[in-house]
């Protein structure tokens, strides 16, 4: 059984889920979102720019159907892709999703980003020199109605993603509904410690993606994946578990909700089996010390509201 979490709104986070980015090749997701459900996963992350809500929703309409779950028992998130920001828009981004999903609401609609592009044609609107073109909408235009698709039933929660202290702070100034989560990169070699902090002073619950440091895309020089790191290793063989079962625990006592995503199966039952032992304060300390500030995610870099340029 999957442990949960309060939101400041009172509803019940399950305290890890199953991220769904690049989840497996199409026509793959469906079959890895169908088995872990049957594995227990109760949380499923998605976005409507990850182009595969269809398949996680017929996963999820499947299992309803077999009595393995029902809409209750399954928390279901995504989130306002940045070509929808303008609040004309936002409404047409959400009902998009839900379509997709089959889904008649969503339990956690976030805001991806904090900052916009053009609307009204691709995803991923670049120009000529392969520069994002971006769209001069204010995210608190585009807050207010997110709290609409609350007040709607569209959504139960409403949150953020790789949203900075500032920008968080922006919104709780005007918000009638406060964002229940900020979802940001977190792993140990960028642990977010500050930023953590600074959410839960704030009641917002941070979730972790990417936890394991997306393996294949760390490729410093002086840093081996967070999975082959000597010391988490150390851990994993004190613990006879695995480094990524060791990292999944830590960020769990560290304060955050990973979403880890895997295609193999029992990966996605080794990324759950972690509630059966706990790490010591001094694990805990020394998985801390690995915090180098790596960055895997590095998304439109020059947007004017890009986040991650001020300290947290």
């Amino acid at each position: 059984m999957i442990l949960t979490v309060k939101l400041n709104d009172n509803l019940d986070f399950p305290i890890i889920g199953l991220g769904t980015y690049n989840a497996g090749k199409e026509g793959e997701v469906e079959e890895v979102v169908k088995h872990a459900i049957d594995i227990g996963y109760r949380h499923i992350d998605g976005a409507l720019v990850y182009e595969n809500e269809k398949e996680v929703g017929a996963a999820i309409k499947a299992k309803i159907a077999e009595g393995v779950i029902m809409r209750d028992d399954i928390f279901v998130t995504s989130k306002l892709w940045n070509t929808y920001h303008k609040p004309e828009l936002v409404m047409q981004g959400i009902k998009k999703t839900l379509s997709d999903l089959g889904l008649e609401y969503l339990d956690l609609y976030l805001v991806h980003w904090p900052f916009a592009f053009q609307e009204g044609g691709s995803l991923m609107p670049k120009d000529e020199n392969d520069k994002f073109i971006p769209s001069d909408v204010d995210y608190l235009d585009t807050w207010k109605v997110m709290e609409e698709c609350v007040k709607l039933g569209l959504t139960k929660s409403v949150g953020l993603s790789n949203f900075n202290s500032e920008q968080i702070q922006r919104v709780l100034d005007v918000a009638t509904i406060k964002p229940v989560v900020n979802q940001i990169e977190c792993h140990p070699y960028l642990n977010q410690s500050k930023l953590i902090a600074f959410c839960k002073e704030r009641g917002i619950v941070v979730t972790a993606y990417s936890p394991l440091g997306s393996p294949n895309s760390i490729a410093m020089a002086d840093t081996p994946a967070p999975l082959k790191d000597p010391k988490l290793q150390e851990i994993a063989k004190e613990h006879e578990k695995t480094a990524a079962q060791i990292i999944l625990r830590y960020l769990i006592q560290h304060g955050t909700v990973p979403i880890p995503k895997s295609s193999n199966k029992e990966r996605l039952k080794e990324n759950i089996d972690i509630f059966n032992f706990k790490l010591s304060p001094q694990e805990m300390a020394s998985i801390d010390a690995l915090d180098r500030n790596v960055r895997v995610c590095t998304f439109a870099e020059d947007h004017k509201l890009y986040p991650f340029n001020i300290e947290f």
